[in-house]
């Protein structure tokens, strides 16, 4: 084997550490974000928070809540707030990323949009960033934040411990009723077994393991008779059955409630399917009985903590808002950046000076950690610009939705706004994942307006958006005693142009969560 030389000439793409924390940055969410900026400054000394009302004017969300210019009247969109401030002299420059290279490179330049101006960025030491407007504290309840209302609200077990207050119960089973309250989940369920909690707190003493056995089976019976009733079953025919014999104990003579109670002790199964002939022939009453029954059993409460469910952590925050501006013929639609969801971040001056003016141990280190937080800033300003702009486009191509509703809803794909904007199909799928719009219908995902097409018989397009809303329209619209079927359904978007098969509609009804026909036919 003869060995050589040889040279060879390639091109590759170098991720940098900006580019990566670009990258990186643009797929969090909001709340990803906002522990991401806390850890930085935690950890970056050069990184810091300005609460100064003055900075809103020049370098705050104030630039964004104006509308720019455009030829087109139909729409405005509320530019990003610019960053042009001179650098110190001492300033590194930031190395070059390869943001020709590749779509998802922050642009040294800032972006550009349509040719309704620019966004300078210029990664130095002043300010990102703005304050929200200022809430004042009138003590009014309608101006309570729905984030403060959830944090009041009192959860499942503190409702069971104030309960628990007014038993006379000896100090070992008020520990084992305590130890049951707080092993129930959010539905109120009690999902592990008596004896595994028992051998959980004694693995290998059996006579205590008994003793605790017989301490929880007390416990449990006193926590199955507190409120909400159904409370503390261990599964979903026992918390039926709770809710029935507390009814049976009001009302003897409830023919209903007792059929129910014979029902809830077959599979559940038969339940779930209306299988009234099965059920008749298992308890040995008739089908009206059953049918009773089952009217009986669909007014109760398959979920007794579910009311007392944290709604905090279901609450979300927009990170765009659309409002609309004029109607008629003439409505416009303005969109901006939520102002609450925008970090305000600069460099903290003392200690930059301080760096410039002495230049001791240890300088090199620190000026990285400088040059770290300059990029932080302006790869956050990026994240946001990317998502302002992804916002007008997707506001730009679904008009005919922020006027008409869902119905009206055209197809989109990624690859139309990231040839639009000259950016890639995965920034666009990073940018629309876990961002939320808030739009006059209603706050939804980003990726809620992208949807594949459907052939209609003019030879157009329909989105599958627009399809499920006419499904979930037609099933508004049913009879109850006579569901649509799968197939009917189908038959009538023919009817109204739209090509869809029997298990396209199967499936777009799963996605809608609409039972089948079998299912919502009333008895």
């Amino acid at each position: 084997m003869k060995q050589g030389l040889s040279l060879r000439v390639s091109q590759h793409l170098a991720l940098t550490p900006q580019l990566q924390q670009s990258i990186r940055l643009l797929q969090l969410s909001t709340l990803e974000l906002s522990q991401e900026i806390q850890q930085m400054l935690d950890d970056n000394p050069f990184l810091d928070t300005t609460q100064d009302e003055a900075a809103r004017e020049e370098f705050g969300i104030a630039q964004a809540d104006a509308p720019a210019a455009r030829d087109d009247d139909e729409f405005d969109r509320a530019d990003a707030p610019a960053v042009a401030t001179t650098p110190s002299s001492d300033s590194a420059p930031a190395p070059d990323t390869p943001a020709s290279d590749t779509p998802d490179a922050p642009d040294d330049d800032g972006p550009s949009w349509d040719g309704d101006g620019s966004t300078e960025v210029v990664p130095d030491d002043g300010e990102w960033g703005g304050d929200a407007p200022a809430r004042k504290n009138t003590g009014d309840d309608d101006n309570v934040e729905a984030a403060e209302l959830a944090r009041s609200h009192e959860t499942l077990q503190d409702v069971l411990h104030r309960q628990m207050l007014s038993l006379r119960l000896g100090e070992e089973d008020r520990a084992a009723l305590r130890y049951l309250i707080e092993s129930l989940n959010d539905d109120g369920y009690l999902e592990d077994s008596l004896d595994s909690l028992a051998h959980g707190l004694s693995p290998h003493d059996l006579e205590q393991r008994e003793e605790l056995l017989h301490r929880f089976t007390v416990a449990l019976g006193l926590l199955q008779s507190l409120e909400p009733t159904g409370v503390g079953a261990r599964n979903l025919g026992e918390c039926l059955a709770l809710q029935l014999r507390a009814r049976l104990a009001q009302a003897p003579g409830d023919e209903a409630a007792q059929a129910a109670l014979r029902m809830c002790k077959q599979p559940l199964e038969l339940l779930a399917r209306r299988d009234i002939k099965r059920l008749a022939q298992l308890c040995g009453d008739s089908e009206a009985a059953m049918k009773a029954g089952l009217a009986v059993i669909a007014r109760l409460e398959p979920k007794p903590g579910r009311r007392f469910v944290d709604t905090e952590r279901h609450i979300i925050v927009p990170d765009v808002i659309v409002k609309r501006v004029g109607g008629g013929g003439n409505a416009r639609f303005r969109v901006q950046l939520n102002p609450d969801v925008v970090p305000r971040l600069r460099v903290h001056d003392v200690y930059a000076g301080a760096l410039k003016a002495h230049r001791g141990e240890g300088h090199q280190a620190l000026q990285q950690r400088l040059q770290e937080a300059r990029w932080f800033i302006k790869n956050i300003q990026q994240r946001f610009d990317t998502i302002l702009r992804v916002s007008s486009a997707i506001v730009e191509r679904q008009k005919s939705f922020f006027v008409h509703g869902e119905l009206a809803m055209r197809p989109l794909v990624l690859r139309e706004i990231a040839d639009e904007l000259g950016l890639h199909e995965s920034t666009i799928s990073r940018v629309t994942t876990a961002k939320y719009m808030a739009t006059p219908f209603g706050t939804f995902e980003l990726k809620y307006f992208f949807g594949s097409a459907l052939g209609t018989e003019t030879g157009g397009n329909a989105s599958s958006i627009a399809v499920r809303a006419l499904i979930r329209q037609f099933v508004a619209a049913e009879s109850t005693r006579k569901p649509l079927s799968d197939s009917q359904i189908s038959e009538m978007l023919k009817e109204q142009g739209i090509e869809c098969a029997r298990r396209t509609v199967a499936k777009y009804r799963d996605a809608l969560r609409i039972a089948p026909a079998n299912l919502r036919k009333s008895l």
